[in-house]
């Protein structure tokens, strides 16, 4: 038996007989050029998304996205100091200041009588009291109140609590911060002229008879 050349241009059902190769080539030995190329290029692309993902992790590299969610877990994360707080109430109190600059703070007793615009209040709703206190009386009352008051023998919200006429009464007699031309200018007068700390003498005002306590 003689070797023959295999001549690829003969159909393989030919290759019989004392002429045909010890070996008949396989056809699918054709794709093998094409399947090294493939598996090269697969390996190729695995090793660069792998370096890849190696260089984000290493680096923290992060889309737009993911950079805004790891900054807010970062402030999250970070403990607000001790200076930081202080320099919040700093600023709170100095912009509280500001919007006070030109007012007080006042607390006041008012004592209604026959001559008040309002004959009733919040402990008088009929007016029956009032209609027949007069002012002297009122006047009197508040004198009374304020010795004690002075004294120490009574503190001034408490009595505002239970004895004023205004409706502030259920707040100790706080009228909280005003400015000028806000109050009935007799009432306004007094307490300007008010230390702070310091409590009137009678200030009397179409309302009724008062004394007020300056605390800002």
């Amino acid at each position: 038996m003689h070797l023959t050349a295999f001549d690829k241009t003969q159909p393989l059902d030919l290759l019989d007989g004392p002429d045909a190769p010890l070996c008949i080539p396989d056809p699918q030995l054709s794709l093998m050029p094409q399947i090294v190329n493939y598996s090269y290029y697969l390996f190729t692309f695995c090793t660069i998304q792998s370096l890849a993902l190696s260089y984000i992790i290493s680096h923290r590299v992060f889309t737009p996205t993911q950079a805004t969610i790891e900054a807010d877990r970062k402030r999250k994360k970070t403990p607000i100091s001790s200076g930081d707080r202080t320099a919040d109430k700093k600023k709170k109190k100095m912009s509280s200041s500001s919007s006070h600059a030109d007012k007080i703070r006042a607390y006041h007793i008012l004592i209604k009588h026959q001559g008040s615009r309002r004959k009733e209040s919040w402990k008088d709703p009929q007016g029956k009291v009032i209609r027949n206190t007069t002012r002297d009386a009122a006047v009197s009352q508040l004198k009374s109140i304020r010795d004690d008051v002075v004294s120490g023998k009574a503190k001034f919200q408490d009595v505002a609590t239970t004895l004023s006429d205004c409706s502030s009464a259920k707040r100790g007699g706080d009228l909280g911060y005003f400015g000028k031309g806000q109050m009935q200018k007799p009432f306004e007068e007094a307490a300007y002229a008010l230390k702070v700390g310091e409590v009137s003498d009678i200030v009397e005002t179409d309302s009724g008879a008062h004394i007020i306590l300056r605390t800002a």
